[in-house]
C-alpha cells in the first residue's frame, strides 16, 4: 500500500479517527494499531504478516530473557542468539540467492559444479527496516539503555505502519515512551504535518518520478545510446531522484505519524550541501547512519585500538551498509567507495602537523563540489544492475562528447536544480512558512492544501512509481 494512492487515503481516513477515539484507552488502542498496521502490510502479501509477527515474538522473548538474567555470560549468549536469529531471517530472504549464485560462480571458475540452486525468494517489503529495529531493541536492553516493555507496546512499536516499510529506523527510546502516554489532539501540530506531507508528495510525485521517466531510466538502461552530456546529467539526475524519492517518503511518514500524534526523528538534513563524506553521512539517511555507528562501528571497536583498526572498522561498517541496501556486488562497491572516502578523510585530518585552515566561502564551495562528485560517482554502482552496466556508464561518460543530447531538456535541468537548490534554502524558511500557514483560518488552509494537491497531481505522471527504498 503506497502512501500517495487512493487506497491508502481510504485506509487512513478510517484509521485516523478510530486511533484518536481509542487512544485514551491504551489496552484497546495498541491492539487496534497493530491490526491496522498488519492490514497495511498485508496489502503486499498477507503471508509476510506472519513473518512480522514472528519477528515481534522472537525479539520480545529474548529481550525479556536478557533483562531477567544477571549472569553476564548468559546475557551475552542470549544477545548473540537474538541477533543471530534476526540476521538469519534477513539473510535467508534477502541474501540466500545472492550468496548461492556468488558461490556457484566462484566454484565455476575452478571448474567445480556445486549442486545448489537459487530459489528466487520473494523479498518481504521493509524486512531490513523492522529487522534492524528488532536488533536495536534487544541490544539496547542488553546494554541497559532500555527496559523491556510489554508485548503489546513492542508489537505496536515494531509494526507501526508509518515507518514499517521504508523507515525511518526509529529507536525504542524514540517511540515506545510515546506509546505510554495518550496523545492530545488539541496539541496536534497539523501545520507541520501537512507541510511535510505536501513537500514529500511534491518531491516524490513530481521531481523523482519526472527525472526517472525523462532521463534516468533511459541513460542507465542503455548508456551506449546516449551522449556523454546525457550520461553526466543522468547521473546527477539519479542523485536527485533517489534523494527526492526517499526524502519524499520519509517526509510523508513523519507527517502521517504527526497526524496520529507521534514524532519521528528526521532522516535527511540537506545531504548534498555536505562538505565531506563524513558530513554527508551525518545528513543522509540519518537514522541508518546512527544505527550503523551504534550497532556496527562501535561494537567493532570504533576508533579504539589505533588508526589501522579505525580504518578497518570504517571500511567494514560501510561494506555492511552497502550490502544492507541490496544483495549485489554493486552495492558492496558503493559501500566500499564511501568507506574508502571516509578512511581517506580520517587519514588526511590526522596527519602530523596539519594545521586547520580557515573555512572561507571558496573553500566550502570546493569541498561541497568535490564531495558531491564522489557521492554521484558512487551512485553509478548503486543504480547499475551489474558491474558491466556501471562500467558502460563510466566509459560512455568520457567517450561521446559533442553528440546530440535530446534528453537534456529545460525540464530535466529545472528538476535537478530544484532538488539540489532546495537543500541550500535558509533553515528558517520552512519554519516561517509553517508558522504563516498555521495562522490561516481553517477554510483558507483547506484551500491552500487543495491547490497544492491539484498542482502536484497535474505536474506528476500517471500512476505512482514504487519507492526506491521499498526493495531494501
Amino acid at each position: 500500500m503506497l502512501f500517495p494512492t487512493a487506497t491508502f487515503t481510504v485506509f487512513f481516513l478510517v484509521v485516523l479517527p478510530l486511533s484518536w477515539l481509542l487512544m485514551p484507552r491504551g489496552e484497546r488502542w495498541r491492539p487496534f494499531i497493530v491490526v491496522a498496521s498488519y492490514v497495511f502490510y498485508s496489502a503486499w502479501d498477507w503471508r509476510f504478516v506472519l513473518l512480522l509477527a514472528a519477528s515481534a515474538v522472537w525479539n520480545q522473548l529474548f529481550a525479556t530473557a536478557i533483562h531477567r538474567r544477571r549472569d553476564a555470560r548468559a546475557r551475552k549468549r542470549l544477545l548473540l542468539a537474538a541477533v543471530a536469529g534476526n540476521v538469519a531471517l534477513l539473510g535467508y530472504f534477502k541474501y540466500y540467492d545472492f550468496f548461492v549464485t556468488s558461490t556457484n560462480n566462484l566454484f565455476a571458475l575452478a571448474g567445480v559444479d556445486v549442486p545448489v540452486e537459487a530459489r528466487s525468494i520473494v523479498l518481504p517489503v521493509g524486512i531490513s527496516f523492522f529487522t534492524f529495529m528488532g536488533i536495536s531493541y534487544v541490544v539496547d536492553v542488553y546494554r541497559g539503555d532500555f527496559t523491556p516493555t510489554g508485548f503489546g507496546k513492542f508489537a505496536a512499536y515494531l509494526s507501526f505502519f508509518p515507518h514499517l516499510v521504508a523507515g525511518p529506523i526509529v529507536r525504542p527510546g524514540e517511540l515506545i515512551p510515546q506509546l505510554d502516554t495518550p496523545r492530545d489532539p488539541r496539541y496536534l501540530d497539523t501545520s507541520r504535518a501537512f507541510f511535510v506531507i505536501g513537500t514529500g508528495l511534491f518531491m516524490k510525485v513530481v521531481i523523482a518520478n519526472y527525472l526517472a521517466a525523462n532521463i534516468v531510466d533511459d541513460v542507465f538502461g542503455a548508456p551506449g545510446q546516449h551522449s556523454s552530456l546525457e550520461v553526466l546529467v543522468g547521473i546527477y539526475a539519479y542523485a536527485v531522484q533517489i534523494y527526492a524519492d526517499f526524502f519524499g517518503y520519509t517526509n510523508m511518514a513523519i507527517g502521517i505519524a504527526l497526524l496520529l500524534g507521534f514524532r519521528f526523528p528526521q532522516n535527511f538534513d540537506a545531504p548534498y550541501a555536505a562538505t565531506s563524506i563524513t558530513d554527508f553521512w551525518r545528513r543522509w539517511h540519518m537514522t541508518l547512519s546512527r544505527w550503523l555507528r551504534d550497532y556496527v562501528y562501535i561494537p567493532l571497536g570504533g576508533n579504539r585500538g589505533g588508526r589501522l583498526f579505525t580504518y578497518r572498522n570504517l571500511m567494514l561498517t560501510m561494506l555492511i551498509g552497502g550490502l544492507w541496501h541490496g544483495a549485489g556486488w554493486t552495492f558492496v562497491a558503493w559501500g566500499a567507495i564511501h568507506g574508502a572516502a571516509l578512511v581517506a578523510e580520517r587519514w588526511w585530518t590526522a596527519r602530523p602537523g596539519r594545521a586547520e585552515r580557515g573555512r572561507s566561502a571558496w573553500r566550502l564551495a570546493a569541498q561541497r563540489f568535490v564531495t558531491f562528485q564522489v557521492v554521484c560517482f558512487a551512485w553509478i554502482f548503486f543504480r547499475a544492475d551489474s558491474f558491466a552496466d556501471a562500467w558502460d556508464v563510466i566509459v560512455r561518460l568520457g567517450t561521446a562528447w559533442g553528440e546530440p543530447s535530446p534528453l537534456v531538456t529545460g525540464g530535466v535541468l529545472t528538476a535537478i536544480a530544484v532538488g539540489i537548490g532546495s537543500q541550500y534554502l535558509p533553515r528558517r524558511l520552512p519554519l516561517l512558512v509553517m508558522a504563516r500557514f498555521s495562522r490561516l483560518p481553517v477554510p483558507a488552509q483547506a484551500a491552500v492544501l487543495s491547490v497544492a494537491l491539484l498542482v502536484t497531481h497535474a505536474m506528476g505522471p500517471e500512476g505512482v512509481a514504487p519507492f526506491i527504498y521499498f526493495q531494501f
